[in-house]
């Protein structure tokens, strides 16, 4: 069983609007076990229309149509698969009902085009909408299943709710169950985790296997079908394990809505220690991105934002004939940056940024060049040289986020 999303509406298409509704729809076929492999958007023209639905009857089994269901003229959804399938529009009665009692308690008379929200497919089913006044349909031929669904959210989400995710598991036939997990991984460009893994996508049938790139970090996502949700996560499992293994490197944790912020709050609050930090080039990025976690406050009660050099001799202590001596970007203030921060604050872990975001070069030290700095109890301070590319901002947030990595890697030692 395949299914089609097309959504009808100009305004998707001229960007007014999200398309929030087809990922609803997603959804709901996904927990039906229905594999949805198309979305289409397309504008208030039958002409085209008909050819989007044309074009999805030969790939897909259901079609689900959003949108186009209203009064004006430009609402032609109804009337265009009407039109393809050569089956009449009626009118439904309650619809009717409704649309009356509507125009009664605004004391107006019923403009004639208002009656169109009351049609539906003749020998199909009609879809109350319990917010909104235009009636859905469902209706069924013997190759295709077809939903016509009202546009606006607060009239399509309890629809798809109440009449079409009840009917699903019955139009899958024998209903399976779809289940995903996300690997997250930092520090690789997406085409370098893509050839790490060539072979193993190559080969796949059932699971699926898809990469993402969100936030600087990649995800590698895992789906699998079976006939029970243990049987899919049966499948997935080892499939998982195999490319975490090779990409191990750079893995930062499992989840759609983690992030490495959040992982490294998690592992501190485990190991019951506590982090600070000296922030130069990214200017408390760090710090802001640990403190959005809920919970932080348990392991991180503040920190340094020592921009100027001067700041860094003032507020570290750190000699001013070192920052001269060694230059601002350094592994040599790096250290000094995160060992100071740390014992100050009298943290477990502190780290120390020093680089250059841009737009030129310091000190004869080409754009992108950091240091980031992890100073541990009981152990050497850890130095690690980087040179990201990007705007002066993508390098800011980059270098954050390898401080983060640091902290990770420091704390999945053992």
């Amino acid at each position: 069983m395949k299914a089609e999303i097309i959504a009808v509406g100009t305004e998707i298409l001229l960007g007014e609007i999200v398309n929030t509704n087809a990922q609803l729809a997603a959804q709901a076929l996904a927990q039906a076990g229905i594999a949805s492999q198309y979305q289409t958007v397309v504008g208030d023209n039958p002409t085209r229309l008909i050819d989007a639905i044309a074009i999805a009857e030969g790939r897909s089994d259901l079609l689900i149509l959003i949108g186009g269901l209203g009064p004006t003229p430009d609402d032609l959804t109804k009337q265009t698969l009407s039109q393809h399938l050569a089956v009449k529009l009626v009118e439904d009665k309650n619809a009717i009902a409704k649309l009356e009692a509507w125009q009664q308690q605004l004391n107006r008379k019923m403009p004639a085009n208002n009656l169109a929200q009351a049609l539906y497919l003749a020998g199909g089913e009609p879809l109350a909408n319990e917010v909104g006044l235009a009636v859905g349909c469902y209706y069924k031929t013997p190759d295709h299943s077809y939903f016509i669904l009202p546009g606006p959210p607060r009239e399509f989400s309890p629809m798809l709710a109440a009449e079409v995710a009840p009917r699903l598991p019955e139009i899958a036939g024998q209903p399976q169950k779809i289940v995903s997990k996300m690997a997250r991984f930092y520090g690789l460009g997406e085409s370098f985790l893509a050839t790490q893994i060539a072979d193993i996508i190559a080969q796949q049938q059932n699971p699926t296997i898809a990469t993402y790139l969100k936030d600087y970090e990649i995800g590698v996502r895992v789906t699998a079908r079976a006939t029970t949700t243990d049987l899919a996560t049966a499948i997935i499992e080892p499939v998982m394990q195999q490319i975490t293994a090779r990409l191990a490197p750079y893995f930062v944790g499992y989840g759609e809505n983690q992030r490495l912020p959040n992982e490294v709050v998690a592992l501190l609050k485990q190991a019951k220690r506590t982090v600070t930090a000296a922030e130069s080039l990214t200017a408390g990025l760090f710090q802001a991105d640990l403190a959005s976690v809920a919970g932080a406050s348990s392991v991180f009660a503040g920190g340094f934002v020592t921009y100027a050099n001067a700041i860094k001799t003032e507020l570290l202590g750190i000699p001013a004939a070192v920052i001269a001596d060694q230059g601002v970007v350094s592994r040599e203030v790096a250290q000094q940056m995160a060992e100071r921060a740390r014992h100050l604050i009298g943290s477990d872990y502190g780290l120390g940024f020093t680089g250059v975001a841009g737009p030129e070069q310091l000190e004869g030290q080409a754009v992108g060049t950091t240091y980031i700095a992890l100073a541990r109890p009981n152990e050497f301070t850890i130095v690690q040289e980087y040179h990201f590319a990007g705007l002066r901002n993508e390098i800011r947030q980059r270098a954050a986020l390898a401080g983060f990595k640091l902290l990770y890697d420091e704390l999945n030692k053992s």
